[in-house]
């Protein structure tokens, strides 16, 4: 029964908005460690020679080495993953590999470009039931090993139905959709994708990114096809001497569709990396010493027409605020995905960037599933720098929906 008016109190009008979220309760969802390893061009990258399992393996070692604490504490792991067909068994047999004790469970979700959130999301509910005290939560992709290869065929009487036949549509078609809705132009795309990677050079050269980790991966001699351990510590997608112009001189990726204003350019580049997000409840964190990093509040997901699914943020912000009690002028930060440059012109930036809230860094890489947990860990370093209390993150999701959360520094 106490259990059960303490879950209660959660959704009371007492614990919302910005002061009452920011008490302190033994039994908060807390943030001790968020990491994340350096983001990678597929097929290009400092990842490409290293396996989705051994992404994940080496994601995992690097978050044993940083969590100051004996793993064996770890009550439940959640990897959010989507491409690896084998995905709960790579995510057991890396979590074994890496020094997790067998008695350690692990579990997989998959909600396309979320699933890093999803994941940090579930590990958060079953510490807040009392299910468990301690959990990781965990994405990763490897789109170098596991490239997305789209819908597989679906029934006649779905493509029979009008909405339903859209979720087979690849994602340049929703971000054409986006961009032709909104009167979005091609040269508003390029501005705003070289001013994100002006952001993330900056970031990057001014040595911002300290959530990042060294994760262990491979790399292959192309003529003898030996591979040799390696260390990756640093993002290699950035464009650092991008501008408009150049970006102007990249042909449409969709020529088929729209207008086809969206290019290799304004878009994300496809990602191998991973993130891991450890959380646990505030006694437990007091009890072990640990410092907390943040506290976890609240997550909302939202759909919409899977034709226009980049604009899922613009719903899924508006509800967790409001199960938060928060105004968006409470936020410090938002980190919101930027898959597609489309996004520019459309309700989310009006939602956020039109109320004078500081944006992120904006890094344009999409590591699909492990884009949930690196928002966090990216956010999370990024607010801490500017002394910031308040996180949001985003991110569209594919067949159409939006995910959004909050979190409170401290």
């Amino acid at each position: 029964m106490e259990r059960i008016k303490q879950l209660t109190s959660h959704f009371s009008s007492s614990t919302k908005g910005l002061a009452a979220l920011s008490r302190k309760n033994p039994d908060d969802v807390v943030i001790t460690m968020a990491v994340r390893s350096a983001l990678t061009k597929a097929k290009k990258g400092g990842f490409k020679d290293t396996k989705s399992d051994e992404l994940l393996t080496g994601m995992f070692k690097a978050a044993i080495n940083k969590m100051n604490m004996d793993p064996a504490l770890i009550q439940d792991i959640c990897v959010g993953t989507v491409l690896p067909k084998g995905a709960p068994y790579e995510a057991r047999a890396a979590a074994l590999a890496a020094g997790i004790p067998q008695t350690t469970p692990v579990q997989v979700i998959n909600r396309f470009c979320s699933s890093g959130l999803m994941a940090v999301t579930t590990i958060a509910n079953q510490i807040r039931v009392g299910q468990i005290e301690v959990g990781l939560a965990v994405g990763v992709e490897s789109m170098t090993a596991n490239p997305d290869q789209g819908s597989p065929p679906l029934s006649e009487d779905i493509m029979a139905h009008v909405t339903a036949k859209d979720c087979v549509q690849p994602m340049g078609w929703t971000s054409e959709n986006v961009a032709q809705d909104f009167n979005v132009s091609r040269e508003d795309m390029d501005a705003y994708a070289a001013l994100s990677h002006q952001r993330a050079s900056t970031a990057q050269r001014t040595g911002r990114f300290t959530e990042i980790v060294p994760v262990e991966g491979f790399s292959k001699n192309p003529e003898t096809n030996a591979r040799t351990r390696i260390t990756v510590t640093q993002d290699d997608g950035i464009r650092h001497d991008t501008s408009p112009e150049a970006l102007a001189k990249i042909r449409s990726a969709f020529p088929q569709w729209g207008g086809g204003k969206t290019t290799g350019g304004n878009a994300s580049q496809i990602t191998d990396g991973a993130a891991a997000v450890l959380m646990m409840t505030r006694r437990k964190a007091e009890e072990l010493g640990l410092p907390v990093v943040a506290k976890y509040v609240s997550t909302a997901v939202a759909g919409l027409a899977p034709r226009i699914m980049g604009i899922g943020p613009t719903y899924a912000i508006p509800m967790v605020l409001e199960q938060t009690g928060l105004t968006v002028s409470d936020v410090d930060l938002f980190e919101i995905n930027e898959a597609f440059a489309s996004i520019l012109g459309t309700p989310t930036r009006y939602v956020v960037f039109n109320n004078l809230v500081r944006p992120s860094i904006d890094i344009r890489f999409s590591s699909l599933r492990a884009t949930g947990a690196r928002q966090i860990a990216t956010g999370l370093a990024e607010l801490e720098r500017r002394g910031g209390k308040v996180l949001v993150t985003s991110m569209c999701i594919g067949l159409g929906m939006g995910a959004a959360a909050v979190f409170i520094r401290e």
